[in-house]
């Protein structure tokens, strides 16, 4: 699905926008950590937002990564929602964005979240930078 510019963008450490459905009709955009997972892109989130809600009504979502200095993307798919069973992907984007001791302290003060796994299964990819 990515070709190797994608991917070098894709496997930075960068803040993504994730926008998902209003149910007023309007676009939902928020900041989010995501992870590169073979071709889909990972996200978490504490179950019962208001991004979890929205999507569990309209699982469509489109997120954005890069363009500020280079090379961005649109990604547009559907979202699936899984549990985050021993709570490696919390482990796994916490220490990709944060230096080992920061990331240790919020993946334990985090242990007693409901988080959830975000995997949105791309079907549309667009340069826009």
């Amino acid at each position: 699905m990515f070709d190797d510019a994608a991917r070098a963008v894709l496997q930075q450490k960068l803040i993504a926008r994730l926008s998902v459905n209003g149910l007023d009709g309007y676009p939902h955009v928020v900041p989010v950590w995501f992870y590169l997972d073979g071709d889909d892109i990972v996200f978490i989130s504490v179950r019962g937002t208001h991004k979890i809600r929205l999507l569990e009504a309209d699982p469509r979502a489109a997120v954005t990564v890069g363009g500020d200095d280079g090379a961005g993307y649109l990604i547009k798919g559907d979202m699936l929602i899984e549990d985050d069973l021993d709570d490696a992907w919390v482990r796994r984007l916490t220490y990709h964005y944060e230096e080992p001791e920061q990331a240790a302290k919020d993946v334990a003060d985090w242990a007693d979240l409901d988080i959830v796994v975000l995997r949105l299964k791309p079907k549309v990819v667009l340069k826009v930078a």
